[in-house]
């Protein structure tokens, strides 16, 4: 009945989708099996992508050939770039996205990928043999085989729902919990974990009253996620603000003995950055109000995400606590929130190319390792899917270190460190977050994306065209002079100190209360230069001005931290003979295996003096 495949990707979220997506295209024939055809790439929880680190996370995808930029891009409704009043290395892409037509665009382009064949039915266990595997089995007792299985199960591995004394098993609303992968994975050697995440109410549009609420608009000049030529958004939705107040949490405190989060019935760990709305008000006594964020689930429909009203009461205590938050006091609800508890598997038991350990050509991506969030998630399938094409081509691994993307730091954080509550990305986490700006994430990985054949040649011909051209521009303004007496009077103007002899442009470009657009003011030449130039070009060679000194310590810190990455190590090496050891070391470096000196010196436990311990029996 069926062939054999290259690769089986298991789920068809935000992750399977990338994860096939990738190994199809580098030319690996592909089988995505889902539960339920109808909600590929379904937006679980808020109808959004991007935000702080993770609108970074979408343009390193779309830079490398995935395809969750684009069709960000297609179906966005509202763009924002966050943190515009910080440093560029801030600068966070954002768009609300209508789910429905996020959802139909994901289909659309898998199924037009010739490589991609896709099955619906639960997959329920794995096919190995020798400890490798080679197939999947499915509910119905199919047994499908391939040369690798990537998993991308979510929160669907004995997902159970929990909406105040009630619980039932499933994997999102409406749709049944996926049994028999996690036993079996335990039986195999595995570790597992139980954590959980929430989603709010949704709510009916007709029903607001939003003259009580802070409207919130889009950017006037909204931009995109994808280096290619999809189009920018001419028309946009609005979101709106509201708070809640000593009401709203009195009358969520009446169900508060009923909560599984406090009562003990949820054990999995949740989010602690997006916590839910009981939780908030337990944990931030303090604070006698919190924002509630009125989110549009799409161009034409009236049903409303409430962002900041995660929960998992009763459902007649979220509808009275919902009316005394401003603008909601006639409020209908199209259905109650809800908190979920699933399996995961801490990913301490992966690879730096998220095959497992334990399992040759089995790999592990998106909620299944202890992350949230979309952008997480699909960045994880697409490095599974690349790894595992290359894994059964023969081919050399491909990993991200640190200094190269978002999606390094999030692979390295959870294969070195692990974690015991969902992982989020932040721009904190990346020590090298002045060199992985959103701007220039084309610059940093189409052209490594494109040597193991991801990327397109029309995708680098673009880069390339990017990058001469911003040379071009910063060679120019170090030529351009001004005098004094031709700009001195419009400094001032700009609260900037005047000239006392000639300078170049690039010099006043470095200066804090200038920007390129002040500065063309002050020179027809910029100008002229300037207006046969895109805004990427003009904005690129802008902060490589501005931030130069700042870019090359950082070059300099990472290629410091890169000699230890080419220091490898045995992964059979023996650490029990290394008695100067520290015993938690041995114990670290025994269970993660580090691939190389600079993996080690990051594992939790690990200390400097326990590196120093190996650096001289390695002879360095």
């Amino acid at each position: 009945m069926f062939p054999k495949y290259d690769v089986i990707v298991v789920g068809a979220g935000h992750a399977g989708c990338e994860a096939a997506h990738a190994a199809a295209t580098m030319g690996s024939k592909v089988l995505l099996a889902t539960m339920n055809l109808q909600t590929i790439a379904q937006m679980s929880c808020n109808p959004a992508m991007g935000g702080v680190a993770k609108g970074q996370i979408v343009r390193e995808i779309d830079a490398m050939g995935g395809m969750s930029g684009i069709i960000s891009d297609k179906t966005m409704i509202q763009f924002r770039m966050l943190n515009r009043s910080k440093g560029p290395a801030m600068w966070s892409p954002r768009c609300q996205s209508d789910r429905f037509r996020f959802s139909e665009e994901w289909r659309w382009a898998l199924e037009a990928n010739s490589n991609i064949d896709f099955w619906q039915e639960m997959v329920s266990g794995l096919v190995i043999e020798d400890n490798k595997v080679v197939g999947v089995k499915t509910s119905l007792g199919l047994e499908i085989k391939s040369k690798s299985v990537v998993l991308t199960n979510g929160t669907f591995l004995n997902g159970l729902i929990h909406i105040g004394e009630k619980n039932f098993g499933g994997g999102r609303a409406g749709e049944r919990a996926s049994k028999g992968i996690t036993e079996e994975l335990i039986d195999l050697g595995f570790t597992s974990g139980r954590m959980k995440t929430g989603t709010p109410p949704r709510v009916d549009k007709r029903s607001i009253d939003f003259s009580k609420m802070e409207e919130q608009f889009g950017d006037e000049s909204p931009e995109k996620f994808s280096y290619t030529d999809t189009k920018p958004l001419q028309n946009q939705r609005s979101c709106w603000i509201s708070y809640t107040n000593q009401d709203v949490h009195d009358e969520l405190k009446k169900g508060f003995d009923k909560s599984p989060m406090f009562n003990g019935r949820i054990q999995g760990l949740g989010p602690r950055y997006c916590p839910s709305v009981e939780d908030k008000i337990n944990r931030f006594a303090d604070k006698d109000r919190h924002q509630i964020f009125l989110e549009p689930e799409g161009w034409d429909t009236v049903e409303m995400y409430v962002n900041g009203f995660s929960t998992s009461l009763p459902e007649d205590v979220q509808y009275n606590a919902i009316r005394k938050i401003p603008g909601f006091e006639k409020v209908k609800m199209f259905r109650p929130g809800y908190a979920i508890e699933y399996d995961f598997f801490p990913p301490t038991q992966l690879k730096l190319t998220l095959e497992t350990k334990l399992v040759d050509n089995l790999y592990f991506a998106g909620q299944i390792n202890g992350t949230t969030g979309y952008e997480e998630a699909a960045s994880q399938g697409m490095m599974a899917g690349i790894n595992a094409h290359l894994k059964i081509n023969h081919k050399d691994p491909f990993v991200l270190k640190r200094n190269e993307a978002y999606i390094g730091v999030l692979i390295d954080d959870l294969v070195n460190k692990g974690t015991d509550e969902p992982y989020r990305m932040f721009t904190s986490r990346a020590e090298f977050r002045t060199l992985l700006r959103q701007d220039n994430a084309d610059i940093r990985l189409t052209p490594r994306s494109y040597d193991i054949g991801l990327a397109s040649e029309e995708r680098l011909q673009k880069v390339n065209s990017k990058i001469a051209s911003s040379d071009e521009l910063y060679q120019a303004v170090q030529k351009m002079k001004l005098d004094p007496q031709d700009i001195n009077t419009q400094l001032e103007v700009y609260n900037s100190s005047p000239i006392k002899e000639r300078t170049t442009v690039y010099n006043l470009l470095k200066r804090p209360e200038l920007n390129i657009d002040k500065v063309q003011s002050l020179s027809t030449e910029l100008k002229e230069e300037l207006s046969q130039l895109s805004k990427e070009t003009i904005e690129q060679t802008e902060i490589k001005v501005k931030y130069e000194r700042y870019i090359e310590k950082e070059l300099q810190m990472a290629e410091k931290m890169n000699k230890l990455e080419n220091l490898t190590i045995n992964p059979d090496f023996d650490y029990e003979k290394l008695t100067s050891l520290s015993i938690e070391a041995r114990l670290k470096l025994k269970d993660i295996k580090p691939s190389t000196l600079g993996q080690a010196s990051r594992i939790s436990g690990v200390s400097p003096a326990d590196i120093s311990v190996l650096m001289v029996y390695l002879g360095r």
